[in-house]
């Protein structure tokens, strides 16, 4: 079975979003691996003598966590999406494995990325999930291709709102914005609505 991947943004020293990561980290294991036992983070994760900036940390696991590793980060510019359609593509866990999700990137064109709708749906993007804004509030597809960390902490927060979203709605907003566990909603990673390509 495929190794699993948990990207955490630790910035100045602080982890964020640390009890999502961790429940679905202990989730993924108890259903793939029937893990009975659970992984605590805080205790594991040390952050040494790391500078003051912004780090990916990147946990590598199966039933036991493999691999630990700081990563400098910057966040990307992203400015152009190309709509493609896969209608079998699966991602419900967030496994280390991402060939199918590699070989539609390959579809990018000249776009930064790619937005991948299944069924008829709006889903992620090849990294991110994806928020459109409406001119009065935030949406986010109902049907994601893995539900992130960040995605469930603003939903907690009652900051955006599940929908189904499908390509010819795209002209009902103003905006789409991408978030992830190291890209938060306050980073304002915008994308202009003309600048998702059918």
């Amino acid at each position: 079975m495929s190794r699993l991947l948990e990207t955490i943004r630790l910035e100045d020293g602080t982890f964020s979003l640390l009890a999502y990561h961790q429940l679905r980290m202990n989730r993924s294991r108890k259903e793939l691996f029937r893990c009975k036992d659970e992984i605590d983070l805080v205790k594991i994760l040390q952050t040494g003598m790391l500078e003051k900036s912004l780090y990916k940390c990147r946990i590598i696991y199966s039933d036991q966590i493999e691999k630990i590793e700081f990563i400098l980060y910057q966040l990307p510019g992203i400015r152009s999406l190309k709509i493609v359609i896969d209608d079998q593509i699966e991602y419900p866990y967030k496994f280390n494995d991402r060939t199918r999700i590699n070989e539609l990137f390959e579809k990018r064109e000249n776009c930064d990325d790619i937005l991948i709708v299944k069924n008829g749906l709006v889903t992620d993007t090849s990294f991110a999930n994806i928020l459109f804004y409406n001119g009065k509030k935030w949406l986010t597809p109902a049907h994601p291709l893995l539900k992130g960390t960040r995605r469930a902490h603003l939903l907690d927060k009652e900051l955006i709102e599940v929908a189904d979203i499908r390509i010819k709605d795209l002209k009902y907003f103003e905006k789409a914005r991408l978030i992830n566990a190291m890209i938060r909603f306050e980073d304002n990673l915008d994308i202009s609505l003309p600048n998702i390509e059918i």
